[in-house]
């Protein structure tokens, strides 16, 4: 197993993926220190935005320290369909560092420090702000807390729910291997996809986003579970055969003991490049649904409910800092994810192992 992460950390592609993922899982865990603002809060004639325009320079042309200008935006003209850009250029704003903000709690602690922020009464909103006239990028930050962690969580359900049964099916085998993967293959039978979307829609409406978010993850592990456990009874039926398996036997330990403590733990490379690859498709999974408006529920934030707005085709067109920044984020963490997950699976190939 060493040897595989040493030829990991060789791996380029996979160093990129790792990358990738730590920068986003720290912005995330982080997101009260780094968002400039509280992802519920609206600002006031702040709706649609667009990302707020840095200036680095005065009237003369010399390098200051960088300044924005408090901007609104006035009601849409009925005869043409725009709205005007308010710019106070008269009252520049310096952007802060380590500024006092809104107040968070972090173990316990009430602290009001954020990692950026401006002078009142301008607001610096890097990636403009939504409909409702709040922080995008707040909102992109809280958002990923959800989406990334959705994943974590649902192997955490998923994976022993495989592997247990995957095990007891592959060393028992007769009548409890045909039953349990009679089951397995019924649950890989149907469409996943569609399962979520008629279960989520049962779903009682005045439940909070928490408890969706925990049900979101819970029916989508009960239902990725198959797939690892078929793996596993494969691996399972050749290991039980092996001296060491015998030899626990022999000394008189429990089946069960034995599967958990002795066979299982051999699985282990198969476990982490299954793992990195599962995650992606219970990201995609909740996204899917929030976008559907079955999962995360506006105001709460998350990747998915955030491309809620690419229904709107005008949205599209004259907003597009509302789809873009969601939709690349979702797109990073599944091709980080399976960077890491397809260069476990060639570090663990007996032909590279030669080598």
């Amino acid at each position: 197993m060493m040897k595989t992460f040493s030829q990991l950390k060789k791996n380029s592609l996979a160093r990129l993926g790792i990358l990738i993922l730590c920068i986003l899982y720290f912005s995330c865990i982080g997101a009260d220190f780094i968002a400039p603002y509280d992802p519920y809060s609206s600002q006031n004639d702040g709706s649609l935005l667009p990302p707020t325009q840095i200036h680095w320079r005065n009237r003369e042309g010399k390098l200051i320290w960088p300044y924005v200008y408090p901007t609104t935006q006035s009601p849409t003209n009925l005869q043409t369909g725009v709205r005007a850009l308010n710019m106070d250029s008269n009252s520049p704003s310096k952007v802060t560092f380590l500024g006092k903000g809104s107040s968070y709690n972090i173990l316990g602690l009430k602290l009001d420090r954020h990692l950026f922020g401006v002078d009142a009464p301008a607001r610096i909103n890097l990636l403009g702000t939504d409909e409702q006239g709040r922080d995008q990028f707040s909102r992109l930050l809280y958002g990923g807390r959800v989406s990334l962690f959705v994943g974590l969580l649902g192997i955490l359900i998923s994976f022993p729910i495989g592997l247990l049964i995957g095990g007891i099916s592959g060393y028992f085998g007769g009548w409890i291997d045909s039953f349990l993967m009679r089951i397995v293959e019924i649950l890989m039978t149907i469409p996943s996809l569609y399962l979520l979307v008629a279960l989520a829609a049962v779903l009682p409406l005045g439940l909070s986003s928490t408890s969706r978010f925990l049900l979101i993850v819970l029916i989508t592990s009960l239902i990725s579970w198959s797939g690892l456990a078929r793996v596993i009874r494969g691996q399972v039926l050749s290991l039980k055969e092996q001296e060491f398996v015998q030899a626990a036997k022999a000394v008189g330990a429990k089946s069960l003991y034995i599967i958990w403590k002795h066979i299982l733990p051999q699985t282990t490379s198969y476990i982490v490049i299954s793992a990195t690859l599962t995650i992606p498709s219970f990201i995609v999974a909740e996204s899917v649904l929030s976008f559907l408006g079955l999962g995360i529920q506006q105001p709460d934030p998350s990747w998915g409910n955030l491309l809620t707005l690419a229904s709107n085709a005008s949205i599209i067109v004259m907003q597009p800092w509302l789809i873009w920044p969601p939709t690349v984020l979702i797109i990073l963490t599944v091709l980080a994810f399976n960077l890491i997950g397809d260069s476990l699976r060639d570090a663990l190939d007996p032909r590279s192992l030669k080598n």
